[in-house]
């Protein structure tokens, strides 16, 4: 019969090991929760990375070592046009589908434009007057998208929120939050891309970039089928970008107030020479006149 110090001696001994058991199990349930945790980061980072590849989060193209104009949208209310259907003009009549979260309530634009009809576009900012022709009957569908946000008002009191000076030229406008997610609760397909001038990619076995020369106006969009919305892009000096951004505009007069803020720079937000114009652009009204 063992002792009562025998007894003593396993009873503690039979308590140190148990305590050790617990230990092991929490270290292992720690090793299991580390090993889940790095698995669940470097699964995401993955994610990030094919899906930054696949151009999710950002679809347009580079032109240089600069972003190119993107609209970015909001997570859509209704499906946005099939991308088998990639016409923004369906049977003589525009398709404009409701996307995302509108950023001031609009109407729909109507569906038949009018062809023969000329418009122009005169935009008052803080800067000073900028007048733009209208390519209505090249770009139907996006002018008449244009010309029923600017009589229903949606571009006034909205910033010009964007400006590139290094490696594409362009100052972008048309989104009343000034965050570069905000359009008009609709989008739409491009059109008018046949009368871009190609150039050939640099050192490139196929591919092009398109010339938007200096006073031309194009739409920004997310580079999916539909994104077109309600921002834009003024061109104050020469820029090669992908041939997927619907030329719908040519400025007139007024292109030296977009040059003349240029010249003030950005802030460099988003990128080098790419972010806020220093000089703070505000669009006051847009007036539409018709022949």
């Amino acid at each position: 019969m063992a002792t009562k110090k025998e007894r003593q001696r396993r009873l503690a001994r039979e308590a140190h090991e148990r305590r050790l058991e617990r230990q092991a199990q929490r270290a292992r349930r720690t090793r299991q929760w580390s090993v889940g945790a790095i698995a669940v980061v470097l699964v995401a980072a993955v994610a990030v990375g094919i899906l930054a590849a696949l151009g999710t989060f950002s679809a347009t193209p580079t032109a240089k070592a600069a972003k190119a104009p993107t609209a970015s949208t909001t997570p859509t209310a209704t499906p946005t046009p099939s991308p088998t259907n990639t016409a923004a003009m369906v049977n003589g009549k525009c398709i404009y589908t409701a996307s995302g979260v509108a950023s001031r309530k609009v109407s729909l634009p109507p569906p038949t434009p009018d062809l023969t009809a000329k418009y122009t576009a005169t935009i008052t900012t803080n800067r000073g007057k900028i007048v733009m022709d209208l390519l209505g009957s090249k770009a139907p569908c996006t002018v008449g998208s244009f010309v029923s946000l600017a009589s229903q008002k949606y571009f006034n009191n909205t910033p010009c929120h964007r400006l590139t000076t290094s490696g594409i030229f362009v100052l972008q406008c048309g989104d009343p939050t000034g965050l570069g997610s905000g359009g008009p609760g609709y989008g739409f397909n491009n059109e008018n891309l046949t009368s871009l001038k190609l150039v050939k990619i640099p050192a490139a076995s196929s591919g092009h970039l398109a010339v938007y020369p200096a006073g031309m106006v194009a739409m920004a969009n997310s580079g999916q089928p539909g994104s077109n919305g309600s921002q834009f892009f003024l061109v104050y000096k020469a820029t090669e970008l992908g041939p997927n951004y619907t030329p719908f505009g040519t400025i007139v007069s007024g292109l030296n107030v977009v040059q003349a803020v240029a010249s003030a720079g950005s802030d460099n937000s988003i990128g080098t020479g790419d972010g806020h114009p220093k000089e703070k652009v505000q669009i006051e009204s847009v007036s539409i006149s018709k022949a």
